[in-house]
C-alpha cells in the first residue's frame, strides 16, 4: 500500500510539475506592446508603408511600441515585410500588419514573418473577427496550421506554446455597420483591441467629427468596449480623449517632414485643428 501511495504521489507530483511548467512557459510574454497596455498605459504605433529594411528599422528604433504595417492601402508584399521585420530582429517595437482582410492566406502568412497583432479592416460582420481569431491562433483556439516561418527565429524556440498568448486581434469599426454590431465584436473570444478609424467612419457617415451623430458612433463604441474590459484604439490626435489607449500614429513621410521642419526651425504646417485626426492619405492617420 506504500508503494502504491508513494507511486501515486509521485505520479501526482510529476503530472503537477509538467502542468505547472507548462503553464509558466505558456505565460511568457514577450509582445511588450500587450504587457504596456495590460498595464493600463497608453501604446503607440508608428504607420510603415515604404519597403526599405532601413526605413523600417528606423522607425521600430524610434520609441514606438508597436509598428502598424499597412498592407491594406499598400503594394507591399509579404516577403518585403518578412525581410523588414527580419532585418531587424531585437527592435522595441513590436511588429503589427493590418492585413487586406481576414483570410486564412494573409492572417497565416501575417504571423508566420512575425508579427504579434493582426489589424483587421472593415470590420462589419462577427464572422469576419471569429475568422481573424481561428487562422492567427494555434488549436485548440484557433485553426492555425503549424507551417513554416521566421516566427521562431524572432521570439524563441517555444514560439508555438507561447504564440496564442502573444499575438493580439484589433478589430477595425469604420462605419456605422460596424458601429451597429460593436458589442457583437466585443463579445468575439480572443480580440484585444477595438479601433475607431476615425476618418472613414466620417466618410462612411458623412458626418464630421465635433458633429453630434459622429460622436454618438464614437460614443457607443467607447462604451461597449470599455464595458467589456477590451482596449479602445484611435489615431494618435485621440490621445487625450478618455478611455483610449491604442493609437496609430504617423508615417514615415509625415514623420521626415516634421523632422526637416524642425532642423531648419520651421514652422509647423497650419490648418489642423486639435484633437481632429488628419485626412487618409495625408498623415496616415486611420
Amino acid at each position: 500500500m506504500k508503494t502504491r501511495g508513494f507511486t501515486v504521489s509521485a505520479a501526482f507530483c510529476a503530472a503537477l510539475f509538467f502542468t505547472t511548467g507548462l503553464a509558466a512557459q505558456q505565460a511568457r510574454i514577450y509582445n511588450t506592446a500587450k504587457l504596456k497596455l495590460q498595464a493600463d498605459k497608453q501604446i503607440f504605433g508608428g504607420t510603415v508603408l515604404s519597403s526599405d529594411p532601413e526605413i523600417y528599422c528606423a522607425m521600430a528604433n524610434a520609441g514606438f511600441d508597436y509598428l502598424w504595417i499597412e498592407m491594406q492601402h499598400s503594394p507591399l508584399t509579404y516577403q518585403e515585410v518578412a525581410h523588414m521585420i527580419r532585418a531587424c530582429k531585437g527592435a522595441p517595437a513590436i511588429p503589427f500588419i493590418r492585413v487586406p482582410d481576414a483570410t486564412e492566406g494573409d492572417i497565416q502568412k501575417a504571423v508566420d514573418i512575425g508579427a504579434l497583432g493582426i489589424i483587421i479592416p472593415m470590420v462589419e460582420s462577427v464572422e469576419k473577427v471569429r475568422n481573424a481569431v481561428k487562422f492567427a491562433k494555434y488549436p485548440p483556439v484557433g485553426k492555425r496550421s503549424q507551417g513554416n516561418g521566421q516566427y521562431g527565429v524572432l521570439w524563441g524556440s517555444d514560439y508555438r506554446k507561447t504564440a496564442n498568448d502573444n499575438i493580439m486581434i484589433v478589430a477595425m469599426i469604420e462605419s456605422p455597420a460596424g458601429t451597429a454590431i460593436a458589442q457583437q465584436i466585443a463579445d468575439v473570444p480572443g480580440v484585444d483591441v477595438v479601433f475607431v478609424a476615425s476618418t472613414d467612419l466620417g466618410s462612411f457617415s458623412g458626418r464630421k467629427q465635433g458633429d453630434p451623430e459622429y460622436e454618438a458612433y464614437v460614443t457607443k463604441i467607447h462604451d461597449v468596449v470599455l464595458r467589456s474590459g477590451l482596449k479602445l484604439g484611435g489615431p494618435h490626435a485621440w490621445k487625450d480623449r478618455p478611455g483610449f489607449t491604442f493609437f496609430q500614429s504617423a508615417g514615415e513621410a509625415s514623420l521626415i517632414r516634421s523632422g526637416a521642419q524642425m532642423v531648419l526651425g520651421s514652422a509647423p504646417m497650419a490648418g489642423e485643428k486639435k484633437g481632429v485626426a488628419p485626412i487618409e492619405g495625408s498623415e496616415h492617420h486611420k
